[in-house]
């Protein structure tokens, strides 16, 4: 079962479910984490003006384009919930880019392989 910070967060991911949101990218495309020192194959970063349950603005990977980004408007078509953690991720895509849950994974992997989660649409 989940922990209630779990669910908290993916009430409040929900909420940006099929709108469009601009998403300022802390991470883009080719920058190293800071601590763990991994590379990042997509651009990620928050939707600016939002508040998660752990506190921070909500995170969110911005995937169907391929160079480094600072800032990006699309829509959220997804979920990333985590199961182990309380940090879901938005799925956020330029107007008319589709992507399939697997086309998710595969993308998103570099960091999500380390977590158990599920993708979630409306």
């Amino acid at each position: 079962m989940s922990s209630p910070e779990v669910s908290e967060s993916l009430k409040l991911a929900k909420e940006y479910l099929g709108k469009n949101v601009e998403v300022v990218m802390d991470r883009p495309l080719g920058s190293k984490h800071p601590k763990h020192g991994f590379v990042y194959e997509v651009n990620y970063g928050y939707i600016s003006g939002t508040k998660s349950a752990d506190g921070e603005e909500l995170d969110a990977y911005f995937l169907g384009v391929t160079e480094p980004k600072e800032s990006a408007n699309g829509r959220c078509i997804a979920i990333i919930h985590r199961l182990n953690d309380d940090d879901d991720k938005c799925i956020v895509v330029p107007e008319g880019t589709e992507l399939t849950d697997e086309e998710i994974d595969a993308l998103t992997s570099f960091q999500e392989q380390f977590f158990k989660h599920t993708i979630v649409r409306e």
